[in-house]
């Protein structure tokens, strides 16, 4: 069974960029939805998998209802993570490295990746991975992710942007640039630094 994180920070943790009121509507009713539907479809599938990360990696096998409900779980859980409050707004060591390595600057790297979800049409996901020893950007649509089978980007996460509309849409109405330019000064690059390697 699939379980939700627990928040790593008060729900009003992330303000200004992220309104308490939207955290708290996300995790309980949005994230909590996908874990209850998600550990639904599992058994209504019968599904047997060692762990979350096997069945992510195996989720083309299933149904439509189960990759978007496990997308959402593990999507989110990992959302949460590198996210925070006192965010240094850039990175620094290792990170900062391999950023500059791969894109030529900070600069640079967050104007792509800021384009990534903005360009995302609907609902969908930015992100950052490692692949192949380098750094890339892409997207996915709804709940997938890339680690999924199913999907065209792939690598290991290493920071994830939530672009659903239920993201920010009580703060930031439909000015999707606006919850993308606040959301940098939550990003946890400590946790992001986790990851990388």
């Amino acid at each position: 069974m699939l379980a939700q994180v627990a928040l790593p920070y008060a729900y009003n943790a992330l303000e200004p960029s992220i309104d308490a009121q939207t955290m708290e509507i996300h995790y309980t009713k949005h994230h909590a939805g996908y874990v209850k539907n998600a550990n639904a479809a599992i058994a209504a599938e019968n599904i047997a998998v060692a762990n979350e990360t096997e069945l992510v990696a195996s989720v083309g096998k299933y149904s439509t209802g189960l990759r978007n409900n496990v997308g959402g779980v593990w999507n989110h859980n990992f959302f949460w993570q590198v996210m925070g409050p006192g965010g240094k707004g850039r990175p620094e060591g290792k990170v900062l490295d391999a950023i500059n390595a791969s894109f030529g600057d900070f600069e640079k790297f967050q104007a792509a990746f800021t384009e990534a979800g903005m360009k995302r049409f609907g609902s969908g996901w930015a992100w950052l991975v490692e692949h192949e020893g380098k750094l890339t950007i892409g997207s996915t649509a709804n709940q997938d992710n890339p680690l999924m089978d199913v999907s065209d980007f792939k690598g290991k996460p290493l920071l994830a942007l939530d672009v659903w509309e239920h993201a920010y849409y009580l703060k930031y109405q439909n000015k999707r640039n606006e919850y993308v330019a606040n959301w940098w000064n939550v990003v946890n690059w400590d946790e992001v630094a986790k990851r990388i390697g």
